[in-house]
This record gives C-alpha cells, structure tokens and sequence, in this order.
C-alpha cells in the first residue's frame, strides 16, 4: 500500500519488451538503500516487484495486463519516473490509500500557470468519473492529488510549488498521457449504491428515506 506521497523522481536506465511483457531497470539512488528483491514499489502510480537488485540499479517484470491499462509501455531508457516505496507499519500516513492498481489512463488538456503554482485539468472516461467527487483524492501518476472541479468529461486540481518540483508534473505537458487510480473508499461507495440503486435512478433525499436513512 502507498500513500501518494512521491519520494524522488527516478530515471529508467533499460527497457527490454518482449511479446507479451517488458523488463523495466530504473536507478533507484539512495532508495535502493531501503529495498530489496520482492518488495512493492510504486513506479508512476503502478505497483511492481522488485525482481533483481544491482547496487542501485532495480529490475522490475511488468505483465501484459499492466502494459494494457497504463502508460508504462511507454517508457524509454532516460524517462523520469515517479517512485514511492511501499508505506511502512509505524510510518506516517499523508496522502490518502493508493493501491497501485490503476483504474485507467488520462489526459493532461491544460496547465495554467499561477506565479510558482499551477492548476492542471485532464481528461478521462466517464467509468473514472463516475468515481470521482470534488474535494476528494485521485492518484495522477501515483501523485496524490485533490480534485478542485468536475465537469462531465474532466477533473482539475491545484498543483502546490513542492508536488511540482518533486513529481514529473514539473515537467508535464499538455497532451501527455497519465495513470489514474481512483480513491478506494469511492469505489467502495459506488459500488453499494449500485446494487441498491435502479439503473438510471439518481440518489435522492426521499430515495435515501426509503431505504432507511
């Protein structure tokens, strides 16, 4: 489990694909110090193993089924990488639950510059939004984030100095493509409220009555 928390922004050294997976090496600098072989860490919001460790060099197997539903398939040797290690039992808990299990891909559509802030706006399908609520988290390339608005077909957030000089949305740009994991309690929600709820029928107050609340 993660927190969305970025601890440094890594730089893939090889990417070897092979018919239906891909070999990821990514130097982890000092954070290499903090792993070893089998542990879980989050690279661009995804959760993967450790499979081999040189030094500072970790080797990750990335399966086809992730390759399908992130953008990691698109990663090149120099690409910089968002990295959190696995949360620790007696660690701090910021950010919000990150699993490392995205839900889908997005778009960036528009970076609006303010002074050393920034507000970004992105794309995404509506099976994402449908997850979301304004106010509440989302993970953007394992970045923990707060939604700021919501429209029907894009979510913004307001992006501080600190997340911009520590993450790759630094360097972001429009039209880049991102991974997106939705908030786990949201989904939890929604997925109650679909098994009461008829298809079509919005939640009301007097719905709420009658099942009781």
């Amino acid at each position: 489990m993660f927190t969305g928390l970025i601890e440094a922004v890594c730089q893939v050294k090889q990417v070897r694909r092979t018919d239906a997976a891909m070999h990821l090496a990514i130097d982890l600098g000092k954070l290499a110090e903090e792993s070893k072989i089998g542990d879980s860490i989050a690279i661009n919001g995804v959760c993967l193993t450790v499979a081999k460790l040189e030094g500072e060099l970790a080797t990750f197997e990335v399966s086809g089924e992730t390759l399908t539903v992130s953008t990691l398939g698109r990663l090149q040797a120099a690409s910089g990488v968002n990295v959190e290690l696995s949360i620790k039992a007696n660690g701090h808990f910021g950010g919000h639950i990150v699993q490392g299990h995205i839900d889908g891909v997005g778009t960036i559509k528009a970076i609006e510059k303010r002074g050393e802030f920034a507000n970004l706006k992105f794309a995404a399908g509506e099976e994402l939004l449908e997850q979301m609520v304004a106010k509440g988290s989302v993970a953007v390339d394992g970045i923990s984030l707060t939604i700021a608005n919501m429209d029907d077909s894009t979510f913004s957030a307001a992006i501080i100095p600190e997340t911009l000089k520590r993450t790759t949305l630094g360097k972001a740009r429009v039209g880049d493509l991102v991974n997106i994991e939705t908030d786990i309690l949201a989904k939890i929600i929604k997925k109650q409220l679909d098994k009461i709820l008829p298809a079509g029928r919005k939640l009301t107050a007097e719905r709420l009555k009658e099942l009781g609340f």
